[in-house]
């Protein structure tokens, strides 16, 4: 009888998992394998992300109660231009971001372009241009943090 029982938990336990709706999305692939670009990128996401934080805190303040994070391995570098030529040290960069909140939920997904110059006051970097691209719904557990 207790192995009965037993397994009629465990079957009961493996249906819920397998039918409970999911709330990851598909917002971020990782690369398989380590590249010099992937390094270059990685470097320019530890300068960028103070500057990335703090326009997304600046977006999200509106919407949400709890401000989301942005973790360096869900930004993408979309473009970059050298804006003065060969060796020009005046880059525009453009990025995708996925903000979380909690568990790594993501809460949407914003374009940020920055012009990066060594002639920008302060720390050579500023927001040009912030784009809204998607919402993603919270999952039922979060929705107190939507304002």
């Amino acid at each position: 009888m207790n192995k009965r029982f037993i397994s009629l938990i465990l079957a009961v336990v493996m249906v819920m998992g397998l039918t409970l709706p999911s709330y990851a999305e598909e917002t971020y692939s990782s690369p398989k394998k380590d590249s010099a670009q992937l390094q270059y990128q990685d470097m320019l996401m530890l300068f960028l992300l103070p500057h990335i934080d703090e326009a997304v805190r600046g977006h999200y303040i509106h919407t949400l109660k709890e401000q989301p994070l942005v973790y360096p391995y869900f930004v993408d570098v979309t473009e970059v231009k050298r804006v003065n030529g060969f060796r020009g040290f005046h880059f525009i960069i453009t990025l995708e971001a996925n903000p979380t909140v909690g568990p790594h939920i993501s809460v949407g997904k914003d374009r940020l372009v920055f012009e990066v110059a060594p002639t920008i006051p302060g720390d050579m970097v500023k927001l040009v241009e912030y784009k809204h691209l998607k919402t993603y719904e919270l999952p039922p557990h979060w929705q107190n943090i939507v304002k």
